[in-house]
């Protein structure tokens, strides 16, 4: 599978992921203009896009990407919070069912986030066998996987090092209470993947670090003893 990361952080996120059959963005929380440039302006062969949620660094080109016309997919709080319920191009995900896309069989599940219907996604491609597991904007995941090929998972902050910074007046408490209840932590991303059949794992992307709260080398290295494999932070 051939995964192009175009932009990973609270400024915007979107990802493109491909088989080689078909082509799907996860999130696009950038303006269309950058997700366009980044696929060298050949949109036509984005086959979808699938949201985890309304919130704007997920989901800012959406609107845009309909009337280019790109199927949008998501839950229908989403959609409902988007104002894209009734375009004809948004579809609706349901928690638990598959949804199948090209050669692309598409799992949602339900995430942790303050949010209207925030979505995980397990995706198997029906051409390489693999199965991509997708998610961000979540504090933990109540669900664990077999046959994992590759992770794609928030690891936004340390505990330790977002305690420091309220201690040091880097950032309020708020800010350290609104970030522990809504994204993952570093420990939370490694308790997960042990609980999890990793022994097919090829790789693991690092998605939505914290800018101030997370160290980069010092979580790869982690994520790498844990696993044992590639670690790429985006």
């Amino acid at each position: 599978m051939d995964i192009l990361v175009i932009a990973s952080s609270s400024r915007g996120n979107a990802y493109r992921i491909s088989d080689g059959q078909t082509s799907l963005m996860l999130e696009c929380g950038i303006p269309v203009r950058e997700i366009q440039k980044a696929l060298q302006f050949q949109l036509h062969k984005i086959d979808g896009c699938l949201l985890t949620h309304e919130h704007l660094d997920h989901s800012k080109a959406a609107k845009n990407l309909i009337k280019k016309g790109v199927e949008i997919y998501s839950s229908k709080g989403t959609l409902e919070m988007l104002g894209l319920s009734q375009q004809h191009r948004a579809n609706v995900l349901y928690i638990g069912v598959t949804k199948r896309i090209g050669t692309f069989n598409i799992l949602p599940f339900d995430v942790q986030h303050d949010a209207a219907e925030p979505l995980g996604f397990l995706i198997e491609s029906i051409v390489t066998g693999e199965r991509l597991l997708f998610f961000t904007d979540t504090y933990y995941l109540k669900y664990t996987f077999d046959r994992l090929s590759i992770i794609m998972g928030e690891c936004n902050y340390s505990t330790e090092i977002i305690k420091e910074n309220v201690n040091n007046g880097s950032i309020p408490e708020a800010h350290k209470n609104r970030v522990i209840q809504s994204h993952m932590s570093i420990e939370t991303l490694l308790e997960f993947i042990k609980a999890n059949d990793t022994s097919q794992l090829k790789k693991i992307y690092l998605l939505h670090m914290s800018d101030g709260n997370s160290n980069e080398d010092e979580f790869k290295r982690r994520v790498q003893e844990v696993t044992g494999v590639e670690v790429e932070v985006c």
